[in-house]
């Protein structure tokens, strides 16, 4: 079986909750294929889930190092490290939202990571960035920053660079 298609099955396994036929399946096309960046993600989500953090970290770590730009990881790799290592988070968040500047998920992750440093102009800017990229994101934002960040999908501060 081909890679493509080992994938697909690892895929179906784990949306049905076979998390043990999924990992062993990603695993089967590293064998391969070690240079599969999407194997390696979903190795990563299986350990998220599973309460294997260290695990989950190794696996994005070789996603990026195949991929740099491979927000789907940075994006999940931040959320894992943003209570232990949050500089590292925002770190990641920064490169997720550099490749794709309409991440609204990761601009919200930014700002609330970034507030809880004390950075609050730069997480005002974040936040600002995920509102006017999803505006249904203003009830996500803390308290603290709701009344200082539009909800209106016009907000002048959208997407950035192109």
């Amino acid at each position: 079986m081909n890679a493509d298609a080992l994938l697909e099955r690892g895929l179906l396994q784990e949306k049905d909750q076979n998390h043990d036929g999924a990992e062993s399946t990603f695993k089967e096309v590293l064998k391969t294929d070690q240079a599969n960046k999407f194997a390696w993600y979903n190795l990563g989500v299986l350990a998220q889930q599973d309460g294997r953090p260290a695990d989950a970290r190794n696996a994005y770590d070789r996603a990026l190092k195949i991929d740099r730009s491979f927000t789907s990881a940075l994006f999940n790799e931040a959320v894992l490290l943003k209570s232990s290592e949050p500089d590292k988070a925002i770190k990641l968040l920064k490169r997720a939202v550099a490749v794709n500047p309409k991440a609204s998920t990761a601009y919200l992750h930014l700002g609330q990571t970034l507030a809880k440093r004390g950075r609050d102009d730069e997480a005002r800017d974040a936040f600002r960035r995920a509102v006017a990229a999803d505006p249904s994101l203003h009830s996500y934002l803390p308290e603290a920053f709701k009344d200082s960040v539009s909800p209106s999908p016009t907000t002048s501060q959208a997407g950035g660079t192109r």
